[in-house]
């Protein structure tokens, strides 16, 4: 299994108020690669943003004008590259605390969440979410992050 190099760039000076963010990413998406078949051999390069830079990628991108947590951007086939995440302070900090999740499990989970994006996972059809989100969960106990999915299925969310 290959690990891909994993390159964080801080955008925003949000992101000083959390000093272990970018070990956080690093960890979480080492994590996900090791557990996964597909993982990318290449680079990941993770942007932490604010919610500005991340409404205009959103924009410019996906014709969405707003800020999102998290936006991934697979690599073209055959290229070197993984693909690119950008994480969006702001709207990351904000679920974190309407959640009452810590700031760094949610930045995790994101991450980990993002990264599978890259993969080609995703959530559209009920069985997809189902997958993707059992091996997010999966990810996230061997580092030590609660379940994300918990409240929702209880219905305390």
């Amino acid at each position: 299994m290959n690990t891909p190099a994993i390159d964080v760039r801080i955008a925003s000076p949000l992101w000083d108020a959390e000093p272990q963010s970018e070990a956080t990413v690093r960890g979480a998406i080492a994590a996900a690669a090791r557990l996964t078949a597909s993982a990318p051999a290449g680079e990941i390069a993770v942007l932490l943003a604010d919610d500005a830079a991340v409404r205009e990628l959103n924009r410019v991108w996906r014709g969405i004008d707003q800020p999102t947590n998290v936006l991934s951007f697979p690599a073209a086939a055959g290229a070197a590259l993984g693909g690119d995440l950008a994480i969006a302070y702001e709207t990351l900090a904000r679920e974190s605390a309407a959640g009452g999740t810590p700031f760094l499990h949610h930045l995790a989970h994101l991450a980990v969440h993002g990264f599978l994006h890259l993969l080609g996972y995703d959530h559209v059809a009920d069985s997809d979410a189902e997958t993707m989100e059992q091996l997010e969960r999966d990810v996230l106990a061997r580092i030590a992050v609660a379940d994300p999915y918990r409240t929702h299925e209880t219905g305390n969310a």
